[in-house]
């Protein structure tokens, strides 16, 4: 009898020691949720960057957040320096381009209509959102996968990400059904106990301080020597007329595009205001290759190099706007 209880003993000790020292998922993502979810604020620096078939844009990125919903993302194209914010407060969402004067106020519902792969409650979130959460340990990290919500890259469906021993996000890779990587994101540096002061989140403090530190005058291009044409042009479709009207400054170029698939492709040079201006904008804002675009359901318009780029169709979906833009080389390149 005894030898019975000494074996049951032993098999009852060994599943407690074996049970107790393994964590599931759903204890790991409370933990998680927990770390990024119950703090007044946050800020943390990360490395990001796109992939758009063979083509790289890479972004320094810093992140601010304050509970209560401010937001204030910093990105900083890595190739040519040009720093674009995109600011949450309680008088809505804007895109801010400190070196041009200007800022693009949206009634919109980011950061919560799409997927952001920058920010902690977001990535989170879509884990929390999937029903089919997958977790594996690999040494001391926790790999986890989870669907993604990407509304303007349909293609990117899931998500990787790796959270230390002490759950913390250490990486994000968004990817397609191939296992092709469309976003990664590389936290150099969290802090969950930060602080700011009360006019960080405010628009005018960050135009006016940004402005005095950071206009690069390279950034603004005079005249539009020849168009930039699409790489990508729908099956069926031609360009029809291009067209120069000169401008005040500069010169503005449009292509028409006729046949199965119309379209327009407007192109002139950015300028720089003289006063800081706000400019009320219908659509949405996502990140967009080397830069952030504003993307409506009939168009999408964005700045790069100096150019200010606006794609129009009343023909085309969303997506098919987008794979148009997308294709848009930032060089001059033949017919």
């Amino acid at each position: 009898m005894k030898k019975i209880f000494s074996v049951l003993a032993i098999f009852i000790f060994t599943i407690c020691l074996t049970g107790c020292g393994k964590e599931d998922k759903k204890t790991v993502l409370n933990k998680i949720d927990k770390k990024v979810n119950n703090v007044n604020g946050y800020k943390l620096e990360a490395e990001m960057e796109l992939i758009n078939n063979e083509d790289s844009y890479k972004y320094d990125v810093t992140v601010s957040y304050k509970k209560n919903d401010n937001y204030r993302v910093s990105l900083r194209n890595k190739t040519n320096n040009h720093e674009q914010i995109i600011l949450k407060n309680d008088d809505g969402v804007y895109v801010l381009t400190p070196e041009l004067n200007k800022s693009f106020k949206f009634q919109s519902k980011w950061p919560y209509n799409n997927s952001q792969s920058y920010l902690l409650q977001s990535v989170v979130n879509d884990m929390k959102n999937d029903p089919k959460l997958n977790m594996v340990k690999e040494k001391d990290s926790y790999v986890f996968t989870s669907t993604v919500n990407y509304k303007n890259n349909a293609n990117l469906t899931h998500q990787k990400v790796i959270v230390d021993k002490n759950y913390i996000i250490k990486s994000v890779t968004v990817l397609d059904d191939n296992e092709n990587a469309g976003v990664k994101v590389s936290f150099k540096t969290i802090d969950m106990k930060a602080k700011f002061k009360d006019n960080y989140f405010v628009l005018e403090e960050n135009m006016e301080t940004f402005t005095e530190t950071n206009f690069d005058s390279d950034t603004i291009v005079s005249k539009l020597d020849e168009a930039i044409y699409p790489m990508y042009i729908p099956e069926g479709t031609y360009l029809e007329t291009e067209k120069t009207v000169e401008l005040d400054e500069g010169s503005r170029i449009i292509l028409t595009f006729s046949g199965d698939t119309p379209f327009m492709l407007v192109e002139e040079p950015v300028s720089k205001e003289d006063d800081m201006t706000v400019i009320p904008t219908s659509g949405d804002l996502d990140i967009f290759m080397d830069t952030i675009a504003i993307i409506d359901d009939s168009s999408v318009s964005w700045s790069s190099t100096g150019i200010n780029y606006y794609l129009v169709s009343s023909d085309m979906s969303t997506p098919e706007l987008i794979e148009v833009a997308r294709s848009i080389s930032t060089l001059p390149i033949s017919k």
